[in-house]
């Protein structure tokens, strides 16, 4: 079984007044990241929201602006977006999706075995839970179409790194 994972498409990331947004390159993935979901929803595949949700007081921010604070606008999923009943929305406090959630066990009653990630940022969410995916044994697919950073660099670094360390399908 096959799973989209849609990371961190949240208010204060892609909108354009948004705490941390990445501006024009999240912009640019949404279209995408629709009809993927379109594609995975006809298919009966599970759609999963991953959702930063952090503390006011978070540790986090002591690298990064507050941001995706729970119960604020900028931790919501995109209007853009639309998130329906079936779909599963986890929410995260650190950058992998895995870490401290419910993620991987929801993922094994599925009987999901293969990932395919979109979202932002590549280099900071996005690749670190393609790095714990692949160290649970889950084929890791992302689409380099869906993905997206603040940092055009670090971006294709992380793309090569998902590709020649962890062995993801870049697609």
């Amino acid at each position: 079984m096959k799973a989209l994972l849609i990371i961190d498409m949240l208010r204060d990331f892609i909108d354009k007044d948004g705490a941390l947004t990445i501006g024009v390159a999240g912009d640019k993935i949404i279209k995408f990241i629709k009809e993927k979901t379109e594609e995975f929803r006809e298919k009966g595949y599970p759609i999963i929201y991953i959702c930063d949700n952090h503390e006011k007081d978070d540790k986090e921010f002591d690298m990064f602006l507050p941001h995706c604070i729970a119960g604020m606008e900028g931790s919501e999923v995109i209007k853009d977006l639309e998130v329906k009943d079936e779909d599963k929305l986890i929410k995260k406090r650190r950058y992998s999706a895995f870490f401290g959630t419910d993620l991987d066990l929801y993922l094994r009653e599925k009987k999901v075995e293969e990932l395919y990630l979109v979202g932002v940022c590549t280099n900071i969410c996005v690749l670190y839970t393609a790095a714990d995916a692949r160290n649970l044994a889950y084929k890791v697919n992302i689409y380099e179409d869906g993905v997206a950073s603040f940092d055009e660099e670090a971006h294709n670094f992380a793309l090569r790194e998902a590709k020649n360390t962890l062995g993801c399908n870049i697609t």
